[in-house]
């Protein structure tokens, strides 16, 4: 072969970078933006412990605050003791200011209690952890979720504050707190105290019912239906429908009682058993007196008022002060003591020592000049017992004694007592009677009273015989003397007699001047004005006068 016929090649020198080389590069920083995007952009992971996962599911359940996704269950295992579950959340970059210390966590589930019904919307999204937050700076990422939602989330306007109570009375998480019938606030928790014994509340009362609460402000049950029968009679007090399915209690300032400041921060407050006792915590000093019952006080109750005149000046403190020995106690000298109180305020008096001092002394001068304490009923139905106090002339006292310290005021029986009293003297005064010889007394002188009655029965019927026997004769006398005088006059007009005669003439002679008169009353009937005018005749006819008359 020719070495000039071979053609000579070109050579060309090949490019180092190739362009096709940008599509994996690209892809490349594609994928690290999208990778910083999501890291830049996700929030923290949480770990959640709860003691049940019922309703959770990786993946599908959400983490929600104010029904807004911040977040997802990434994954769920059992705690390491094996007594409650673990969960893992990743949360979204704007919850992130969320996750402080208080934070609270809880599923939200249907739930259907005395206190109503909540949750109804996850039974078409699905159960979902709900978030709250809290109030703490400090940022943390592991939480202890709640077993119950809470009553009040926080962050809820308004003022929370501790109730206690040593009544037999309890309230449980979400009774209501009333105010005039609404519902403002509600029990948060129960804490027992097993020291002191005693039952604590924190609740909660909402905007801007909070502003109701002040330092004088007294709280009382109000649960369900409350019927009390006392000596004041028959009282029933309920607070609204949902205290009458659950317990609840309300509260107010008692009438009489400054408002007092309003409470800003977090305060104790006391549960009364009623408004009654409520109002009564006002009077903070009191006098005590002992009054010695000679009669039963079955009745007589811690608690009953003490009056005077229907004014109301304390109540009974206590009814079993005997502090004798056991031998003593049956006999019939003893005599009951009973503890009252007396408050100063409530007669006008300062609620302080100078006003008991005042009170005691007005009261030791009353009880020398004849006070005196009396048992009274205040219900017939329930036969409650009340002290009253009141003035008996001519019953006065030298000296004031005492029992154990504390003045007594004399005391004088109660009503029943004196009216069994009298009707006992009654009874002793007719057993007194000699009723068997009165008897006997009686008995004679009824028997002489029948035969007196006997006696005047003949002695009437003689004197109506007596009677009819003279009506008859006067009767008999009178007949003859006016048949007597009818003969009499009979013979005065009989024919041939002088009366005969006479009435004989006098009629001839009226029947003379009726023929005389008979021209003229013609005249009159025909012409009646023939009186006064002539009529046409000159002369006037006369009558004749009879010879016959005289």
């Amino acid at each position: 072969m020719n070495p000039r016929s071979q053609a000579d090649a070109s050579i060309v020198p090949v490019r180092a970078f190739s362009a096709i080389w940008f599509l994996p590069l690209i892809a490349i920083l594609i994928g690290a933006w999208m990778v910083y995007y999501q890291w830049y952009n996700q929030g923290p992971v949480v770990t959640i412990h709860f003691s049940s996962a019922e309703g959770l599911e990786v993946g599908k359940t959400k983490l929600k605050s104010r029904s807004v996704n911040i977040g997802e269950v990434e994954s769920i295992s059992l705690n390491d003791s094996v007594d409650g579950v673990v969960v893992t959340a990743r949360m979204s970059k704007s919850a992130k200011k969320l996750l402080v210390e208080d934070t609270q966590f809880w599923i939200v589930s249907p739930r259907i209690s005395l206190a109503g019904v909540s949750g109804l919307n996850t039974l078409i999204s699905g159960v979902f952890i709900e978030v709250a937050q809290g109030t703490s700076r400090e940022n943390q990422l592991e939480f202890e979720a709640l077993k119950e939602p809470p009553v009040t989330p926080k962050g809820t306007p308004g003022l929370r504050i501790t109730l206690n109570s040593n009544d037999q009375f309890a309230y449980a998480k979400g009774d209501p707190i009333i105010y005039k019938g609404l519902t403002v606030g509600q029990f948060e928790d129960v804490y027992f105290n097993f020291e002191e014994r005693v039952v604590y509340y924190n609740a909660f009362i909402k905007a801007p019912y909070h502003k109701l609460v002040t330092s004088n402000t007294k709280f009382w049950d109000a649960s369900g239906l409350s019927v009390g029968l006392s000596a004041d009679g028959v009282s029933v007090k309920t607070g609204n429908l949902e205290t009458m399915l659950t317990n609840g209690v309300t509260f107010d300032v008692p009438k009489g009682m400054l408002i007092g400041e309003q409470i800003t921060e977090r305060a104790y407050f006391d549960i009364y058993a009623n408004y009654e006792v409520a109002s009564d915590q006002r009077y903070k000093h009191s006098l005590q007196y002992v009054v010695l019952v000679s009669d039963t006080i079955r009745g007589l109750n811690v608690g009953a008022p003490v009056e005077y005149r229907g004014v109301l000046l304390g109540h009974v403190a206590s009814t079993n002060m005997l502090s004798r020995a056991a031998s003593d106690f049956f006999t019939d000298a003893v005599k009951i003591p009973v503890l009252i109180n007396l408050q100063p305020g409530r007669v006008g008096l300062p609620d302080d020592k100078s006003g008991v001092q005042k009170m005691d002394e007005q009261n030791r001068y009353w009880v020398r000049q004849g006070l005196k304490a009396t048992l009274k009923t205040g219900n017939l139905l329930t036969g409650s017992l009340f002290v009253e106090l009141q003035h008996f002339e001519g019953q006065q006292v030298g000296e004031i004694e005492s029992f154990e310290g504390y003045p007594i005021i004399p005391t004088s029986g109660d009503q029943f007592t004196q009216i069994a009293g009298k009707i006992g003297q009654f009874v002793d005064t007719l057993n007194s009677l000699p009723l068997i010889d009165f008897t006997e007394s009686a008995n004679t002188t009824l028997m002489s009273v029948s035969a007196l009655s006997e006696d005047l029965q003949g002695v009437s019927k003689n004197l109506e015989e007596l009677l009819a026997s003279a009506n008859q004769q006067a009767l008999s006398k009178t007949l003859k003397l006016s048949l007597e005088k009818v003969s009499t006059l009979s013979e005065g007009f009989s024919e041939g007699s002088p009366g005969y005669e006479q009435l004989q003439r006098a009629m001839e002679s009226m029947s003379d001047v009726m023929g005389e008169l008979k021209p003229l009353l013609n005249q009159l009937k025909h012409q009646p004005n023939g009186l006064i005018f002539n009529a046409g005749q000159s002369d006037l006819v006369e009558p004749t006068k009879h010879s016959g008359v005289k």
